[in-house]
């Protein structure tokens, strides 16, 4: 059992609500604080000196740096798991073109296809861990990953093998999905209904046999599948027991509408919602995520946080981390940025990061710190909160823990 402490203060997130508004006033600072951790497990939080009388036989851990303490960030959508670059796609954005054309003219997710399947599979996973790594030391210690980025069944299982080798080597949490239904892959003979059903057919039965996920994502969009193909492919996906997440409302909206009424757990994106279905996705318990790094890359408004937040969604923020659309991947400056248009508040975006993505991925022992929560944190060099977010991703952690 260890004494970690003292902290300037420590950001524990209990009794933070799940669904709405967030008012700063309702954090639970503890200034001078102290965590007990057994076995990689939170056991008590609370004044420094209270917890060391509370556990006098404890070893003490004292951090080089009097800071502030955080949980981990939970970044639950990703597309790390890929080949090459679309440095040319950024190029052309810049120089007017369109999604559409870049695509047309060699561009898009199709030339993050062609660059990943031709990677080997030693340097996926190379590439791979080095953006992971990134991402912890940026105080990331749980991270969603897809696949998508290989269109037929063998080079799906290619990158998906790749996340689940790095998901058993790795300090840090790694929860994998299934994109297959990325797009139609151009070298595919037959519609956009006889790939998805070849992908439930032949891919779904791997997955459950090797147990690489219990993930399925689909993007929804007129560029990629329809929302009757979409509806078929995701109810496909529950019979076999999968969980499903959706790309939704990215460019065109009623796809958010189709994921709720089919039962997904989460729908990302939504920056061309309608207002009418702000409220259904409110009163749907599907948490909703914005992807403030896609809005960045594109040059695209962002989901409009602040209404879903007000009609009492469950809002989480993830950095869509990809070679195209958002090449970024800095998670804090995504959200402080999103924060800062949305009017969205630090406490409100701290959740957005931790427990609600965490809702996302349906995992129940991180995002908070609190007994019986892994010890997923993050120390940062400053004694107030809220220069996390005042420097937009500037103030990096200095010390990242977890299991």
């Amino acid at each position: 059992m260890r004494i970690l402490g003292p902290f300037a203060q420590i950001i524990t997130l209990k009794h933070l609500i799940c669904n709405g508004p967030i008012n700063d006033e309702a954090l639970e600072v503890i200034g001078f604080g102290g965590i007990v951790v057994e076995n990689g497990i939170i056991i008590s939080v609370g004044n420094f000196d209270e917890i060391k009388q509370q556990f006098p036989d404890s070893e003490i851990e004292t951090p080089e740096v009097y800071g502030v303490l955080i949980p981990g960030f939970i970044d639950c959508h990703t597309h790390i798991c890929f080949g090459g670059n679309r440095r040319m796609d950024y190029a052309m954005r810049l120089n007017g073109k369109s999604y559409l054309e870049i695509a047309e003219s060699g561009g898009g997710i199709y030339s993050t296809v062609r660059q990943t399947r031709s990677i080997s599979s030693d340097d996926l996973y190379e590439s791979l861990k080095q953006r992971a790594i990134r991402h912890f030391h940026e105080g990331v210690t749980t991270i969603e990953i897809k696949s998508g980025y290989g269109l037929t069944i063998e080079s799906e299982l290619k990158m998906l093998d790749a996340i689940n080798k790095l998901k058993l080597n790795s300090d840090f949490d790694i929860v994998p999905t299934c994109l297959a239904a990325h797009m139609k892959p151009k070298d595919f003979e037959g519609d956009e209904w006889a790939y998805l059903a070849h992908i439930v057919s032949n891919l779904f039965p791997e997955l459950k046999e090797k147990q690489l996920t219990n993930r399925i994502d689909i993007f929804t969009e007129k560029t990629a599948f329809s929302l009757e193909a979409s509806q078929w492919y995701i109810n496909k996906a529950i019979e076999n027991g999968f969980d499903v997440t959706v790309h939704a409302d990215q460019f065109t909206s009623g796809s958010a509408r189709m994921a709720v009424e089919t039962g997904a757990v989460s729908v990302d994106h939504l920056e061309n919602t309608s207002e009418s279905d702000i409220n259904i996705l409110a009163k749907s318990g599907a948490v909703c995520v914005a992807l403030p790094g896609a809005s960045i890359g594109l040059g695209m408004k962002f989901t409009p946080a602040r209404k879903l937040l007000d009609a009492g969604a469950c809002l989480a923020i993830a950095s869509d981390w990809n070679p195209g659309s958002a090449p970024q991947g800095n998670l804090l400056s995504q959200a402080s940025i999103l924060g800062t248009f949305e009017k969205i508040s630090i406490s409100e975006t701290l959740a957005g990061l931790t427990f609600r993505a965490a809702n996302a991925l349906k995992v129940n022992n991180v995002g908070r710190l609190d007994c019986g929560y892994k010890m997923h944190a993050q120390l940062y060099n400053t004694e107030d909160y809220r220069d996390i977010f005042y420097y937009q991703g500037a103030l990096k952690p200095c010390k990242v823990w977890t299991n």
